[in-house]
């Protein structure tokens, strides 16, 4: 811990030195939009616009983009059912930064990206147009030299050695007039290790190093502990993001709570087995404020009711700051998915929502309860993960590489089921499997 208060208090005067604070009289704060990772959705970014809004930056200056089709082919440059070029995502984000800056008025925005999401942002600034419209990109976790640089598929996107990342690197790194940071764990992230383990190479060199996110020319930060996901979504990424725009420390750096937030969000599903950030109209979702001791409804009605029409929104829906709340999601093809969250200490528009698709191995009877940690990793040692008051199987060790674990239950009539992360805590509900349900226990932080 000590190295890393160190670590951050280097960074934070780094970066405190290279940026002065705002002048009186200044133009206002920059937009700033997310970009999500592979497979992901605007909604990863949840904690960290709540962070960002609760410092005093203008929520209306914050945006989140959601790619189409999230997934990067395995071949950048064959086409592949509902995956997406590299290309494909440097053209959405650039139509995405056109609207923002013609809706706000200013020159320029903030690009912050998890993940694949610095690949387009990188791809944009440098061939896509985009360094003038860019005053600061800002890359979580990165994989800027590739998961792997020795595998014979050179055209896949995230191939160190391939066409994509060597034109991105050659001859410079990073773009002239444009501030770029990178954000990295020490030897924590899964897609930085020299071993291929996580890149379908186990046993084998990857060509890769703990440092491969990191940029020449840019400021380059080291958060020790954190995994591939933390080093974008975590407080201390955060803190370090925050920095680097504002030329100031936030505060405070924990998000600060509304007195009614006002929730809306996508429904999205899969198409052939990958996600997709498509609406899904004709699906419901009905919403429940649950005990938190118990996860029992309180009321029999919902609070919230909707059919999802071609925009996708499931809201808005008024709750509580300190409620826990039971979102029912049934769309045709899936099972009916019982999404339980912790609290939302602030309103949001991308509280997004995806049924729970089921593998053939997980059909049969009893109850399935899956604990999920979308903004990071589960890591043993590192990390407290109870389900149903035991640590939660399948979860491997080392270094974190997964943020889910599913369990079992008998057949049985329905009952309260404990789950545990970190300084988190909720109770869900078991459902019958055979009668198409399923519940999913997702943490925020």
């Amino acid at each position: 811990m000590r190295a890393l208060a160190a670590i951050v208090a280097l960074a934070s005067l780094a970066v405190g030195a290279s940026l002065a604070p705002p002048a009186r009289g200044a133009e206002p704060s920059p937009p700033i939009l997310f970009v999500h990772g592979n497979g992901d959705s605007a909604a990863l970014w949840i904690t960290t616009v709540w962070r960002f809004e609760s410092s005093g930056y203008d929520p209306a200056r914050l945006f989140a983009i959601d790619f189409t089709h999230p997934s990067a082919r395995t071949d950048d440059t064959k086409p592949q059912d509902n995956r997406s070029s590299a290309a494909d995502a440097l053209r959405e984000l650039a139509a995405k930064v056109a609207e923002i800056l013609a809706g706000t008025g200013q020159k320029q925005v903030v690009l912050i990206g998890s993940s694949r999401g610095g690949n387009a942002i990188r791809n944009y600034v440098k061939f896509g147009g985009g360094a003038p419209n860019v005053s600061h990109a800002i890359l979580g976790g990165t994989p800027n030299h590739g998961t792997q640089a020795t595998n014979p598929n050179l055209n896949n996107e995230f191939h160190g050695s391939g066409p994509f990342l060597t034109r991105l690197n050659t001859p410079d790194e990073v773009v002239a007039g444009v501030r770029f940071m990178t954000i990295r764990s020490d030897s924590n992230d899964k897609y930085a290790q020299p071993e291929g383990r996580f890149v379908g190479m186990p046993g084998q060199p990857t060509g890769v190093t703990f440092a491969g996110p990191e940029l020449r020319g840019a400021t380059n930060v080291v958060l020790p502990g954190l995994d591939h996901r933390e080093v974008a979504f975590h407080r201390l990424a955060f803190k370090t993001m925050y920095a680097f725009i504002a030329g100031a420390e936030p505060k405070p750096l924990d998000p600060v709570p509304h007195a009614a937030p006002v929730l809306d969000g996508m429904v999205s599903g899969f198409a052939g087995g990958t996600p997709t950030n498509l609406p899904l109209p004709g699906a419901t979702v009905e919403v429940y404020e649950v005990d938190p001791a118990s996860g029992a409804r309180r009321g029999g009605e919902p609070a919230h009711r909707k059919t999802i029409g071609a925009d996708g929104h499931w809201g808005p829906f008024r709750g509580r700051p300190d409620a826990y709340y039971e979102f029912v999601l049934t769309a045709e093809g899936y099972p009916a998915t019982h999404i339980y969250r912790t609290p939302f200490p602030r309103s949001s528009r991308y509280v997004h929502l995806r049924p729970r698709p089921l593998a053939d191995k997980e059909r049969g009877t009893g109850a399935l309860v899956t604990m999920t940690r979308p903004r990071g990793y589960l890591g043993h040692g590192r990390d407290t993960f109870l389900l149903d008051g035991k640590v939660a199987a399948g979860v491997n060790e080392g270094v974190p590489g997964t943020s889910e674990a599913t369990k079992r239950f008998e057949p049985g009539p329905s009952r309260g089921v404990p789950v545990v992360l970190n300084a988190e805590s909720m109770t869900v509900r078991t459902y019958p499997l055979e009668e198409g349900h399923v519940t999913v226990a997702e943490f925020h932080y």
